[in-house]
C-alpha cells in the first residue's frame, strides 16, 4: 500500500515513524536556538560591537516572534495542509539562519533572528499537527513522549551545543549548522508525507484576527522580557499588560463575529485543552527558568567557560529526555492526573536542592532531578490538550500549546532575573538561592492545582468532530 492510499483508507501511514523522527529533529532545532544563543552572545557582542540593548533584542526577539505568530501557523496548517506550511516555515528558517550566521551587524542580526521566528512559528504547530494526525490512541501518546523528549531537552542540549561551536569554530556556527540540517529534513519530508494531511475545507484566513492576536501576544511576551529588565511594577509594564489584554478581548470578540475565524475559542473552553496549556506553560516557564539559573551561576559565579558550562548540561538534557520518554509509555497506564503531580513534585523536589545548599555539584543534581520532572510534564500537556481534538483543529490546538510553550519561556525567565537580579548584576549568591526557592515553591502550589483540574486520562480521540468537554 502506497503512503497516500494508506491516508486515503484511513490505515496507519508506513513511514509515521520515520516522519516523527523528522519532525523531531526539525523541533529540536527551534528549541535549539532559543538556548544555544545565549552561550555564544558574548562572543557575538564583541565581534559585532553589539550595545546591550542589541544583545538582548537577538535573544528575544526569537521567542517575541516565534510565540506572536504560532496561532497563525497553527490556523494556516488546518486551512492549506500541514505539509506545505511545514515545508514553507522550515524554509524560511534555514535561510534565515543563513542570515543570521553572516551577520556583520547587529540589525543583520537581529533581522535574521525576526525571520527565524517567522519560519518557527510556521513550522512548530503543523509539525506538532501532523504528529496527532498520523498517530492514534497509545501510539499517539508514544509519538508525544518522543516528540517532548526532543524538545524539552533542546533547551539544555542547546548549551552543551552552544558552548562546542563557540569553543570551535566559533559563534556563526550556532546558525550554520541549521543549513545542512534543515535541506536534509525538508528533502526527506517532501518526499515521505502525502499530499495533505487533513487540510481543512477552503476559507478565507481571519486577517484581523491574526493581527489581533498577534500584537497581543507580542505584547505581553515584550511586557514579560521588559519587566525582567526594569521591574514589575513599572508603569510601562502596567500599560502594556493592560494593552495586550484589550487586544486578547478585541480577538476574542472578533472570532465570535468572523465569517471565518481564525480558531475556535470554544477549544480554550474545554477542561483537557485549557489544563493542558497551563501545564506546558508552567513547565517552559520551570525549565528555562533553571536553565537561566543555571547557566548563569556557572558562568558568572564560578567563572566557568562556556565548553565547561554546556558539559556540565548534558546529564540535565538526559534527564528531560528520560522523563518524558518514560511518562510517554505510562500514561495510558497510569493517567495524566497522577503523572502531573508525580512530575511537579520531582519538579519541586529537585530545585529545592540547590536551594538548600548552593554548590556545583547540587546545581547539577537538582536541575537534572527537577529537569526528569518538567519532562513528564511536556508529555502530560500535550497528552492532555491534544487527546480529543478533531482531525480538523489538530493544527490550531497544536499552534495554542506551542504559543503557551514560548509564553513559558518568555515569562520563566523574566519572573527569574527578576527574583535573582541581586546576582546577576551584583556578586552576592542570594539571588540565585531566592531564585530556586520561587521555582520549587511554584512547582509545589502547581502540583496542588493539577491535582484538582486535570482529567484522569487524556480523552480519546474525537469521532466525527465532536468532543467531549470532560
Amino acid at each position: 500500500m502506497s503512503q497516500n492510499e494508506a491516508v486515503e483508507t484511513g490505515a496507519p501511514h508506513p513511514l509515521r515513524w520515520h516522519i516523527l523522527g523528522f519532525l523531531g529533529v526539525a523541533q529540536l532545532m527551534l528549541i535549539l536556538d532559543i538556548t544555544v544563543v545565549a552561550i555564544a552572545l558574548p562572543h557575538m557582542g564583541t565581534d559585532l560591537d553589539l550595545t546591550r540593548e542589541a544583545m538582548t533584542w537577538t535573544v528575544s526577539v526569537y521567542a517575541l516572534t516565534f510565540g506572536g505568530l504560532m496561532l497563525l501557523g497553527g490556523r494556516l496548517a488546518d486551512l492549506i495542509g500541514a505539509k506545505r506550511v511545514v515545508l514553507t516555515g522550515l524554509l524560511i528558517f534555514t535561510a534565515a539562519s543563513l542570515v543570521a550566521g553572516m551577520a556583520d551587524s547587529s540589525g543583520m542580526l537581529i533581522g535574521g533572528r525576526i525571520a527565524q521566528g517567522v519560519g518557527a512559528a510556521l513550522l512548530s504547530p503543523s509539525a506538532l499537527s501532523l504528529v496527532v494526525t498520523l498517530f492514534a490512541g497509545d501510539e499517539r501518546n508514544k509519538a508525544l513522549g518522543v516528540w517532548s523528549a526532543l524538545g524539552g531537552g533542546g533547551a539544555a542540549l542547546g548549551v552543551l551545543l552552544g558552548g562546542v561551536l563557540t569553543a570551535g569554530p566559533g559563534w556563526p556556527w550556532v546558525f550554520f549548522i541549521n543549513a545542512p540540517i534543515g535541506v536534509v529534513i525538508a528533502v526527506a519530508l517532501a518526499r515521505m508525507l502525502p499530499r495533505q494531511v487533513s487540510a481543512a475545507p477552503r476559507a478565507r484566513l481571519d486577517v484581523l484576527g491574526a493581527l489581533l492576536v498577534t500584537t497581543a501576544s507580542g505584547t505581553v511576551i515584550y511586557a514579560f522580557i521588559n519587566a525582567g529588565d526594569h521591574g514589575w511594577l513599572t508603569a510601562t509594564t502596567g500599560w502594556l499588560v493592560v494593552l495586550a489584554a484589550v487586544g486578547y478581548l478585541a480577538f476574542f470578540v472578533w472570532q465570535k463575529r468572523a465569517r471565518s475565524p481564525l480558531m475556535d475559542v470554544r477549544l480554550l473552553t474545554r477542561r483537557p485543552v485549557a489544563t493542558g496549556t497551563f501545564l506546558i506553560f508552567l513547565a517552559t516557564a520551570l525549565m528555562i527558568a533553571v536553565f537561566f539559573l543555571g547557566t548563569f551561576y556557572f558562568q558568572h559565579a564560578r567563572g566557568y567557560g562556556a565548553m565547561q558550562t554546556g558539559l556540565l548540561f548534558l546529564p540535565i538534557a538526559l534527564a528531560t529526555m528520560a522523563g518524558a520518554n518514560l511518562t510517554g509509555r505510562a500514561i495510558a497506564r497510569l493517567g495524566a492526573r497522577l503523572l502531573a503531580v508525580m512530575g511537579l513534585i520531582v519538579a519541586a523536589v529537585g530545585m529545592a536542592v540547590p536551594a538548600l545548599a548552593l554548590h556545583p555539584v547540587s546545581v547539577v543534581v537538582g536541575v537534572s532531578i527537577a529537569a526528569a520532572g518538567t519532562g513528564a510534564i511536556f508529555v502530560v500537556a500535550s497528552a492532555t490538550a491534544l487527546g480529543q481534538v478533531a482531525p480538523h483543529e489538530a493544527g490550531i490546538a497544536s499552534g495554542i500549546v506551542s504559543t503557551f510553550h514560548e509564553f513559558g519561556a518568555a515569562s520563566g525567565a523574566a519572573i527569574i532575573s527578576s527574583v535573582a537580579a541581586a546576582s546577576l548584576v551584583g556578586s552576592t549568591l542570594s539571588g540565585f538561592t531566592d531564585g530556586f526557592v520561587a521555582a520549587a515553591v511554584a512547582a509545589a502550589i502547581a502540583a496542588l492545582v493539577a491535582a484538582k483540574l486535570t482529567p484522569p486520562r487524556p480523552a480519546p480521540a474525537a469521532v466525527g468532530g465532536e468532543t467531549a468537554s470532560a
